[in-house]
């Protein structure tokens, strides 16, 4: 008896069955049947189907002499089913890799419950991907439980492929597909409020393509009627089981926002049949209205309009847009009004004088005390407490995270004006806003964010992938202001120099935020691992992937983190930080967020820091992310992933081979990258040498006094400053022809 059964209903979609089946067939997880239903499809459909059959037992085709249509497709395979588990597939959606292995882990930890509710994507034929807005939803109650102990639940959308089903309580309650547009709502509502266990995985398990036509549910047609007759099954059911009574209000409301929401869409009904619709739906309100039901808030008001006629729906639709339309007009005046007034603001500001102990700072778009800057801060506050250090942030949200006693201004406000008129120093290492005006006497000092592999600014004209979204000119006039670029090594400053020809001086500093990195002690990182609940003893292996330009979204699932976190062994522990760009979007969903759950790994991608990060491990796996110059600080193993480095090259550019000469292993696969650490290789003497090697070029001026150097040269102007001799600090050198802060 297999674990799922995987039931797909196939319909004119000979261009996407092939992946759809891959995608299940693929699996890691291989405890599956596949019964696929061949709805009488007119096109290639049934020749694909028996093609499969024929080289995959697990595969079952059943041909249907006629279409039903995809409710009864599903009821046609379901007899055929002896899985533990349904999952109702759509033929034109895909499974995420390693979904299926989840899905099964989460069945076994929550004791087989009735429904397991999933995470999915919506995936664009444009190649964009969105995350179900409400997979937050999935997060907030971690064992099994009732609808009426977490109604939140029936407020995700209302479709059958986004959840499994145990077989024997489908079969118990005798569920099946009525027939007709919205099949799912008179399957899902029942399933749910019947359910004495439900358990969910906040795992984006599903691709949902949305596709640019054939989509059934936006082809204009009559067939939306249906939805009527399915809400109508929704209320008898709940009417032959008392005790479900009390669900009758948020059904019955529930069921007028879903047919407003039909009526108001403009690619659903004829028009002419509109009125008919509204009509319909208003019986229906009508008929089924709940005994002393009162409107309680905006949205009971909304659903009211369907007590008073067509006529009226359409004008208050009409005036609603209306306002709207007023609210953005009046909106964009006040905005321009506001501009005049600022504008105004930083005229009369400019005038007044510079304040010379005044330093502006900021990271990462606003984000927080980070990065360089925030190592330049520090230093600053040590060595000169006189110079006041303000830290712009994007909003109070972002306020709210300050450490204590940290003064801030947020983004564009009359005090954020204020002060960056009057401030003689910004630091930075993301460009300051365009609507920030460089003045006479003010210094600008740029961090950047790391050493430079991947081709930046510039550098990224000709290369269409990389520069997407990226405005190369502005960001180029934004760069004239810097007066100071830090470099930790002569490469970067050459690509600086290259990748911004603007008018500043490289100061060979060193990476401020690095001063941590070098010659941090083994115990260094006792706290941060404890923090994050790594066993003591355990070898920790940092594994943090870059952004790839040649996906949209920039997300690649480059390992099978589960896998490679089982094969490290019971005394590692693998800690995964995602590239910035990525923390917010659906890469996280795609396993991430649920293997940090089970302990599988750790998910540092919200750490502040990611120099603490880099202390409390052991060893790092990256590809072509620029943690690797900051890493090789450590002196701790650097095993370089770099399966895809030719694809790499060419979307995004590098300006050179790192695989040439690597900072340490390199694997080309997984299988070799499993063989590094299972020989001990990640750590033997080719390994040290190879990191010798990297660190004399590309750490070349990080001695651990990288935020005093520009501290003391930079805002002191203590240009002849160097280190002691004691502090055994290694001592920049000028390149020929440049002094110690080089004019570009």
């Amino acid at each position: 008896m297999p674990r799922f059964s995987v039931i797909v209903p196939v319909f004119k979609v000979q261009g996407f069955l092939r992946e759809c089946l891959d995608s299940v067939l693929e699996q890691s997880y291989q405890d599956i049947e596949v019964i696929a239903v061949n709805d009488c499809s007119p096109d290639g459909c049934g020749a694909i189907l028996d093609e499969y059959a024929a080289r995959d037992p697990r595969v079952q085709v059943l041909h249907l002499p006629e279409n039903v249509g995809l409710g009864r497709a599903r009821n046609a395979g379901m007899p055929l089913a002896t899985g533990d588990f349904l999952f109702f597939l759509d033929s034109d959606d895909t499974l995420t890799p390693g979904a299926l292995r989840a899905m099964a882990d989460r069945l076994d930890a929550s004791g087989d419950p009735d429904v397991l509710v999933f995470d999915y994507a919506r995936t664009y034929w444009w190649g964009g991907t969105r995350r179900n807005v409400l997979a937050h939803v999935l997060t907030e109650v971690d064992g099994t439980f009732t609808v009426a102990e977490h109604p939140e639940i029936l407020d995700l959308l209302m479709v059958v492929w986004n959840k499994v089903y145990r077989r024997e309580f489908v079969h118990k309650h005798a569920f099946e597909f009525p027939p007709g547009y919205y099949e799912d709502t008179p399957w899902t509502f029942p399933v749910l409020l019947s359910a004495e266990r439900i358990a969910t995985l906040d795992r984006i398990c599903l691709n949902y393509r949305q596709r640019r036509q054939g989509n059934i549910l936006s082809t204009t047609s009559r067939k939306h009627f249906d939805i009527h007759d399915q809400y109508e099954r929704v209320f008898a059911f709940v009417d032959s089981r008392p005790e479900l009574a009390s669900w009758l209000p948020y059904l019955h409301r529930k069921m007028a926002e879903h047919c407003l929401d039909i009526l108001g869409k403009p690619d659903r009904l004829p028009p002419s049949d509109k009125a008919e619709f509204f009509r319909r739906t208003a019986e229906l309100f009508a008929k089924h209205m709940p005994a002393g039901a009162k409107a309680d808030g905006k949205a009971d008001a909304e659903v009211r309009a369907l007590e008073g006629s067509y006529t009226l729906y359409r004008v208050r639709r009409q005036a609603g847009r209306a306002a709207r339309q007023l609210e953005r007009r009046a909106l964009q005046a006040r905005k321009s009004a506001a501009g005049r007034v600022k504008g105004g603001l930083s005229a009369l500001y400019a005038r007044r004088s510079l304040d010379p102990n005044l330093v502006v700072y900021s990271a990462f778009s606003h984000r927080g005390v980070l990065g360089d800057p925030a190592a330049v801060y520090h230093k600053a506050r040590e060595i000169a407490p006189h110079l006041r250090g303000v830290w712009v942030v994007q909003d109070v949200e972002q306020a709210a995270l300050l450490p204590p006693n940290v003064e801030h201004v947020l983004l564009n406000t009359v005090r954020y004006r204020q002060l960056t008129a009057r401030a003689t120093y910004f630091v930075n290492n993301v460009n300051w806003p365009g609507t920030l005006t460089k003045r006479p006497g003010s210094v600008h000092i740029h961090t950047h964010q790391g050493t430079p592999l991947k081709y930046m600014a510039a550098d990224l004209l000709d290369k269409p992938g990389g520069r997407y979204g990226v405005d190369v000119p502005q960001m180029l006039r934004r760069a004239d202001r810097w007066d100071h670029s830090l470099v930790a090594n002569r490469h970067s400053e050459l690509v600086w120099e290259r990748a911004y020809p603007c008018h500043f001086a490289s100061a060979r500093t060193g990476s401020p935020r690095n001063d941590v990195l070098v010659g941090a002690t083994p115990g260094a990182g006792a706290a941060v691992r404890e923090r994050l609940g790594i066993p003591a003893g355990n070898t920790v292996v940092l594994y943090a992937p870059t952004r790839r330009e040649y996906v949209r979204g920039g997300h690649v699932d480059r390992l099978d983190l589960a896998r490679f976190a089982e094969d490290l062994g019971p005394e590692h522990t693998l800690v995964v930080r995602l590239h910035p760009s990525l923390a917010t979007g659906p890469a996280r969903g795609m396993g991430l967020a649920d293997l940090h759950r089970r302990g599988v790994l750790v998910d540092a991608t919200d750490e502040p820091s990611v120099e603490d990060v880099m202390v409390a491990s052991d060893a790092l796996v990256t590809d072509y992310s620029a943690l690797m110059f900051d890493y090789a600080n450590l002196d701790r193993p650097i095993v370089l992933h770099a399966d895809d480095r030719e694809a790499y090259a060419a979307s995004r550019g590098t300006y050179f081979d790192v695989t040439a000469a690597p900072p340490g292993h390199v694997s080309g696969s997984y299988r070799e990258l499993a063989w590094v650490f299972a020989s001990g290789a990640w750590r033997d003497e080719d390994s040290t040498r190879l990191r010798a090697e990297f660190r004399s070029r590309y750490c070349e001026f990080d001695d651990g006094k990288a935020a005093e150097r520009v501290v003391r040269m930079l805002l002191l102007g203590d240009e002849g400053w160097l280190p002691g001799a004691e502090s055994g600090a290694r001592v920049p050198s000028p390149a020929s022809g440049h002094d110690q802060l080089a004019s570009s």
